[in-house]
Order: C-alpha cells, then sequence, then structure tokens
C-alpha cells in the first residue's frame, strides 16, 4: 500500500488567519507530517513561534486533524459517486440516516435542485458497487439514482485561496 504525503483537513471558516498562517496551513496541506522546525525553516520563522501558530489554529478548530492521502488504485479500490432522487416528500435526513449506516459511503451531500442528493462511495469492486447502491435503492425512499465512476482525481481543497500547494491523484 503506497500513501501519498499525508494531508490537513481545514474548517473553512474561522479565526482571522494572516500571511504567515496561511504559509503554515499550506505546507502541512502538502505534507500534514512536516517537522515544525521544517515549516518554520520554509517560511524563515523560528520554531517555537510557528508551533504556537499550529497550536492556536488547533485550538480554534482552523485545523481539524491530520490524514493521509490513500492512493486507492494501489489499493484496487474504487470510488464513485451516486446522484439520488428521492421518492415523493421524503425528507434528505432520511437518506443521509441510511448512508450514515452504510460503511462504504465517505460522503454524502445534500443539493439544491436535482438530484437531492450525492453520495460518494468506495468500494472494492464494480459488482460490489453494484450491491450498495441497490440496497440503498431498495430503502423505499428513492425514485432513481445515477452512478458515476471515477477515473483520476485532481484535488484543490489542498489549497488555500493564495496558496500553491496541490494534490493530483488516480481513483
Amino acid at each position: 500500500m503506497k500513501l501519498a504525503h499525508g494531508t490537513l483537513l481545514i474548517r473553512p471558516e474561522g479565526a482571522e488567519m494572516d500571511t504567515i498562517d496561511r504559509e503554515i496551513l499550506n505546507l502541512l496541506r502538502s505534507q500534514a507530517r512536516m517537522p515544525v522546525s521544517e515549516i518554520a525553516r520554509r517560511i524563515g520563522r523560528s520554531g517555537a513561534p510557528v508551533a504556537r501558530r499550529i497550536e492556536r489554529l488547533e485550538a480554534q478548530g482552523v485545523i481539524q486533524g491530520y490524514v493521509a492521502i490513500v492512493n486507492e488504485t494501489e489499493l484496487g479500490e474504487l470510488e464513485a459517486f451516486t446522484e439520488i432522487r428521492l421518492a415523493g416528500d421524503a425528507d434528505t435526513r432520511e437518506i443521509e440516516e441510511i448512508a450514515r449506516q452504510v460503511p462504504e459511503v465517505q460522503q454524502y451531500f445534500t443539493t439544491a435542485g436535482d438530484p437531492d442528493a450525492l453520495v460518494r462511495f468506495r468500494v472494492r469492486n464494480v459488482e460490489h458497487l453494484q450491491q450498495v447502491v441497490n440496497a440503498i435503492r431498495r430503502t423505499g425512499i428513492v425514485a432513481g439514482t445515477k452512478t458515476l465512476i471515477v477515473m483520476s482525481v485532481w484535488d484543490r481543497t489542498r489549497l488555500l485561496p493564495d496558496g500553491d500547494v496541490g494534490s493530483a491523484t488516480s481513483g
């Protein structure tokens, strides 16, 4: 199993951040395990103030955690999105509750317009995907689905608006 550099989960709204905070966050987004001493060296600051800034960003909830970015292709897994259209007056909270109980669901989004929801899955193969989507379709509140299999990924979410660190992976 090959792992890409770690990534950083950052809350979009939050505390006031200056240019130094953004530089620190961009470096952590590119490699979440980067030592404070290396961050400090790259932004031309000393270690202690950089460590305090990171601690402050964590305490404020700007930095919510550190994760590894896994190359799903190396694991032999597929990633897919399924658009969900709900039947009649079904509430999106009902399908969200169902999605929370399905371990293959990685993310769930409610949407304005058509479709009502979008679900991101991680599955072993196409047959497994079919089984998971069928299970959700059989809940009685789904009127229709459309599934898309991810071929490759480019991810801007690892960037702050004025940053220059990005990610490209295959899925």
